[in-house]
């Protein structure tokens, strides 16, 4: 009834990318990625400098496309943890278990000829791209860089063997209320006591240099307290530098530095580009442009990317500082609502939220077994 192919051609791998389009045609919620930014990670990303990855479709007597996956070996992340895993990605498929036990078993049998042990996912080569599946939140729209998926696929995961391995939650907050005086206070005797002042995202992102600074700040930020991260190469930071600068603006984020100009802390946020790109199916041409030049000016609701502080300056009260400033840009900047970006619910940072007004919006899992079982 159904066969496995490998993607190969341009034909194949256009099947990949455009599958989803049709599959969740009817769906409201469902957010397409850009066809152009989907070949170029899938072919051009920086990741596959290292990393291993291999691509299938099923397809039906008719040769219609009834699911996909990515199957990607990461050898700085089985270095770094002491493992070896195999990540999948990409998976979608239509209602049918049988289609999903012929992707995850065609992976697994890939990978075990690699010398893998386990397989988890979906995740992306780095944690730079989307991971989690959705498992709580069908009803809402997510973010442009968050997964999409019915929730059939976590039947299918569980018949498959998988196990949670880790979750990710997300909050839609109330934006435009402030920080309570007392944090206000707070943030300000933090400023004080170490001389602080806040840069510009506008001028930092006109000087190359100034920007690989800040990813390499960024990365370093990141590699103790983010579950399963991984440094970034140079090559992935100028390659994440030449796509998410272009949104950065003053606006709407905040660079946090010392007496000495170097950086402290962060708070990145975009407008909300999900609707945007709902409308462009998957196409910036001809008109897709025109929306997400739309949207990238609308900042009712706005995405929460990242936020964080350097190490040497976490536990000091500098997050009160960069929140405070954050809070007042959104009030500025008429943001009514903004949506966080997903954090291991076992992190203590999650706990920053409690002091909004906020409500759950979605939570994510990576699912994980042993490959055979």
């Amino acid at each position: 009834m159904y066969k496995v192919l490998e993607v190969k051609t341009r034909a194949d791998l256009m099947s990949f990318i455009k599958f989803p389009d049709r599959l969740y045609r009817d769906c409201p919620q469902y957010v397409p990625a850009l066809h152009s930014d989907q070949v170029h990670s899938l072919t051009k990303a920086a990741s596959l400098e290292y990393c291993k990855r291999r691509m299938w479709l099923v397809r039906d007597e008719n040769g219609r496309v009834a699911g996909r996956i990515c199957a990607m070996i990461n050898p700085r992340y089985n270095e770094r943890y002491g493992t070896a895993r195999v990540r999948f990605g990409w998976f979608d498929c239509i209602e049918d278990f049988e289609v999903a036990r012929l992707l995850v078993e065609t992976a697994e049998s890939w990978a075990a000829g690699e010398g893998m042990t386990e397989i988890h996912g979906p995740l992306y080569y780095n944690t730079l791209g989307k991971q989690g599946m959705l498992v709580e939140g069908f009803g809402n729209v997510p973010p442009f860089n968050c997964l999409y998926n019915f929730p059939y696929y976590n039947d299918f995961m569980t018949r498959l063997g998988f196990v949670k391995e880790c979750d990710w939650v997300q909050y839609k907050i109330v934006a435009d209320h402030g920080v309570p005086e007392k944090a206000r206070r707070v943030a300000k005797i933090v400023e004080e006591r170490y001389n602080l002042h806040f840069g510009s995202l506008d001028k930092l992102k006109k000087d190359k240099a100034l920007v690989r600074k800040f990813f390499h700040v960024y990365s370093d930020s990141f590699s103790s307290t983010v579950y399963n991260f991984i440094p970034f190469t140079d090559a992935e930071i100028e390659e994440e530098a030449s796509v998410s600068m272009r949104f950065v603006s003053d606006k709407a984020s905040c660079l946090l530095l010392d007496e000495n100009d170097e950086i402290v802390a962060f708070g990145i946020s975009f407008p909300s580009i999900s609707k945007a790109l709902q409308k462009a199916k998957g196409r910036l041409f001809p008109f897709g442009w025109i929306h997400l030049l739309k949207a990238l000016n609308d900042y009712e609701t706005t995405d929460l990317m990242v936020n964080g502080a350097v190490p040497e300056w976490q536990n000091r009260g500098v997050s009160a500082v960069y929140y405070k400033e954050m809070a007042d840009k959104a009030i500025k900047i008429g943001n009514r609502w903004a949506i966080t970006n997903p954090q291991i619910e076992s992190n203590s940072a999650v706990n920053i939220w409690n002091s909004y007004e906020r409500e759950p919006f979605m939570r994510r899992r990576c699912y994980i077994k042993k490959i055979g079982e």
